[in-house]
Order: structure tokens, then sequence, then C-alpha cells
């Protein structure tokens, strides 16, 4: 980049930001990203098995009026509500692990210099949670996640088709199963004739073309999700992972050396200072010479 911008001409981060702001929390989100993947991929898996158990309701309810053999009418409903029961669970599943995702995702946002998010980290949940708020807020959190994280100012057009095709998904699935409900209440309980049994069948059959829809739009959804998820969880760890010095952070064991400093050398010894000369000892003072003694004169006491 030039240095006469002062912002990235892609991103608009400013000139000479580190990766990551030092001093903020940042989220791993490879292994909660992962787990998501495989719980949207086993989601839109089994609505399509939901989907298509309707076909499996639509042959036993003819091959029940066939034979006139009700209890194949009961093996038809047991089926579809058990593959409704496994995916409505596994759905749940997808969505704890995908709102979970979706948070640390955007979190690690705020640590990023140039990063303009769009809401706080708590729509990362309440958006999902909201009433009406739902159909617009966790698909801006996640446009904002995806800008931040590819570096770029512009919405990833995998945002929009993902959102869209998931709005199909939900409304029609929900309008396909309220239809249902209808239809359901209306079927005879006694299995008397041929037009009791035809009922059966005409129920699985148009249950089959109002989820044709919804299904389409679970494939797609799911699949561009995928791309997302995986995509900004490959952008945010390499992020994270330049800002991030390459320490050792566990035990060295004996077999591996890291360069340390030099180890500080001793300090020479203090040399002895020498031992002080003993000071000569005083010579005695000569002895007094007696006086001359002079002729004629006594000597005095």
């Amino acid at each position: 980049m030039s240095p006469e911008n002062q912002y990235c001409p892609r991103c608009f981060t400013p000139l000479g930001q580190p990766a990551v702001t030092p001093g903020l929390p940042t989220y791993r989100v490879r292994g909660i990203g992962l787990a998501a993947i495989v719980a949207v991929g086993a989601t839109a898996v089994l609505y399509l098995a939901v989907v298509l158990s309707s076909l499996v309701g639509m042959v036993l309810a003819q091959r029940a009026m066939a034979n006139e053999d009700p209890d194949l009418i009961s093996l038809a409903a047991i089926i579809v509500a058990v593959m409704a029961l496994i995916m409505t669970v596994v759905h749940l599943t997808a969505a704890v692990l995908v709102i979970i995702w979706t948070w640390r995702a955007r979190k690690n946002t705020d640590a990023f210099p140039g990063a303009e998010p769009a809401f706080g980290p708590g729509w990362a949940i309440a958006g999902w949670l909201v009433p009406f708020a739902n159909f617009v807020v966790p698909a801006r959190v996640v446009a904002a996640v995806a800008r931040d994280s590819l570096w770029r100012r512009a919405t990833p057009a995998l945002v929009v088709v993902w959102w869209c095709s998931w709005l199909v998904f939900s409304v029609g699935e929900r309008l396909a199963s309220r239809a249902d409900d209808r239809a359901y209440e209306k079927l005879p309980e006694t299995l008397f004739d041929d037009a009791s049994y035809q009922a059966y069948a005409d129920l699985y059959q148009d249950s089959l073309l109002r989820s044709t829809l919804p299904a389409l739009g679970c494939v797609i959804a799911a699949v561009t999700l995928i791309l997302l998820i995986q995509r900004i969880s490959t952008a945010q760890e390499a992020r994270i992972a330049s800002a991030t010095p390459q320490w050792p952070t566990g035990p060295v064991w004996p077999a591996q050396t890291w360069p340390t400093a030099p180890a500080a050398q001793p300090a020479p010894a203090a040399q002895p200072a020498p031992a002080a000369q003993p000071a000569p000892a005083a010579q005695p003072a000569p002895a007094a010479q007696p006086a001359p003694e002079v002729p004629g004169l006594a000597p005095t006491s």
C-alpha cells in the first residue's frame, strides 16, 4: 500500500495498524465452526429425508388402498413422525452451534482495527430470538463479520444468497407445516372405502409438493452457510495467528532446546589487600655518658 494513503483502499483499515489490537480478547472459531458445518449439513440431509418420507407415505397409502390394510397407513404416519423428530433435534443442535460460532466471530472483530460492526456481540444471540428482528438482524451481523474478516467493505454475495434462501426455507416450511396440519384434521378417522384411503394418499402427495420449494431453499442455505463459516473461520484464525508471538507455551522436554539469553559471567573475585608491613622497632636511646672528672673538684652527689 502506498504511504500516501491513510486507509487501505480495499478494507479502509488505518495505515500502520496491527492485525489485532493488543490487549483485546480473541476466540478460537475453527473447532466450533467445524461442528456447526457438520450440524448444518446433517440438518439439510435430514430435511430432504423428511420431504421424501411424504413420498413413502403416499406409496404406502396407495398399497393400503389396494390391499385394504389400514396398518400401512399407521406405518406411514410413524415413518413421517420419526423422521421429523430426528430432523428437529439436529436442527436445534445446528442452531445452537451456529449462534455460538456467530458470537465468537463477532467478538473477534472487536479486536480487528478498522472493523465497523453493525450490531454489538449480544445481537449475535438475541437477533435470532427476538420476533420480527430475526428477519433482519442475523443477516446484518453475519454480513458485518464477513466484511471485517475477509478485508472487504462490500457485503459478500454469499451472505445475500444465504439469507434469501434461509427466508425461503424458514417461511415456506412453516406455511407448508400449517397447511399439512389443516389437511390432516380433515382426514376421515375410519378407513372404510377407497375414498378414505385416497384422502391419505392425497395428503402425502400435497405435502410433497408444498415442501419442494422449502427443500430447495434449505439446500442452498446450508451450502452457502457452510462456505461462509469455513471462509470466515479460516480468515480469522490466520489473522489472529499472525498477531500471536510464536513462543513455546508448554513445558520443554529434555530433547528440546530453546535459545536462551547467555548466562551472566561471574564477577571477578576481589583481590586480598596486601598485609601491612611491621613498623621498624624503635632504636634504644644511647646511654648517657658520665661527665669527665675535673681535678680539684669533688664529685657531686
